[in-house]
């Protein structure tokens, strides 16, 4: 099986990776977007069950083995898998999908709990690696329900599982710019990076670049109207949000925009809000903003045809 480019990755997020946002991020420079399905679980025949039905509709299906969250804890899937008491069972899972997938199956983990992390995750990975997986992410933190990005990554261990594994290695964590990606990359050798929290703020990372956050709000909702009905408007409201926030939560204003972005009950309610009065907050009119509606519409990579995107 043919792999994808794992060199950036915009990471699967709940909630967040909505396909507006994942074109947004790959007109940018992201070379995979979560079109690689995240599966979770704990039954190795579910879980394949599952797989079969994507497998038609993805570039490649995940096994979270990193989701801290309390319902993944009750559960005991994602990062509650990651003792060696389950190491069998996620052995029997990985190499189920890889043996009856058409498509790569791939793990997403974080730090295995052990007195040696390191050593016992690069372990972890050979398992993974000798039931079938395609590549390895690893989110190089603890498990933590309370504080899921507590304390940096650990990079060298990252490094260690790269230097363990024959396998493509993606390294996620402790990215907030552009130039943290080059310096993650260089001192793990991991294959690819992959980001989430900080694409949500300025998802033109990957290209090295910091856009006016007005700007990319409205890119993000042109796309969003090309495709209409595909992403809910609470998720669409977030995006807008966390695009504005990133440059502009200690503006005085932003309060009055975080409630006035509550309000709004459609698309042209944000377009409105953003064009008028986050541009007289801003000290900028909305003349300014009309001026380069050209500019922001993007490249036409967006199309919808017989309910497909192109």
């Amino acid at each position: 099986m043919s792999l994808p480019d794992l060199t950036y990755v915009s990471a699967p997020m709940v909630n967040q990776s909505d396909a507006p946002f994942r074109l947004l991020t790959r007109r940018y420079g992201a070379t995979l977007t979560p079109l690689v399905v995240q599966l979770c679980g704990n039954d190795p025949e579910l879980v394949v069950k599952a797989a079969r039905q994507v497998q038609t509709h993805c570039d490649g299906i995940d096994l979270n083995l990193g989701c801290p969250q309390e319902h993944a804890r009750e559960g005991h899937f994602g990062g509650y898998l990651l003792g060696k008491q389950d190491w069998p069972l996620v052995q029997s899972m990985v190499s189920s999908m890889s043996h009856s997938s058409l498509v790569p199956t791939s793990t997403k983990i974080r730090l295995c709990p052990s007195s040696d992390p390191r050593s016992a995750t690069a372990t972890f990975g050979q398992l993974l690696e000798h039931a079938g997986a395609s590549w390895v992410t690893l989110h190089a933190r603890h498990v933590s329900a309370k504080r899921r990005r507590q304390g940096a990554a650990d990079l060298d261990a990252v490094r260690a599982l790269k230097e363990t594994l024959s396998i493509p290695v993606i390294s996620n964590g402790n990215v907030r710019t552009f130039d943290d990606v080059r310096v993650n990359l260089e001192y793990t050798l991991a294959d690819g990076a992959m980001v989430g929290e900080a694409l949500l703020g300025n998802p033109k990372l990957f290209a090295a670049d910091l856009p006016d956050p007005v700007l990319i709000s409205l890119e993000y909702l042109d796309i969003c109207k090309r495709l209409p009905d595909v992403t809910p408007l609470n998720t669409i409201r977030t995006h807008v949000r966390r695009f504005i926030e990133f440059q502009c939560s200690r503006r005085p204003w932003y309060p009055k925009f975080r409630g006035a972005i509550s309000e709004c009950q459609s698309i042209g309610d944000i377009e409105n809000l953003l064009h008028r009065r986050v541009a007289r907050w801003r000290g900028k009119t909305a003349k300014v903003l009309d001026s380069k509606d050209d500019d922001i519409q993007g490249p036409s990579d967006v199309q919808v045809r017989e309910g497909h995107i192109k």
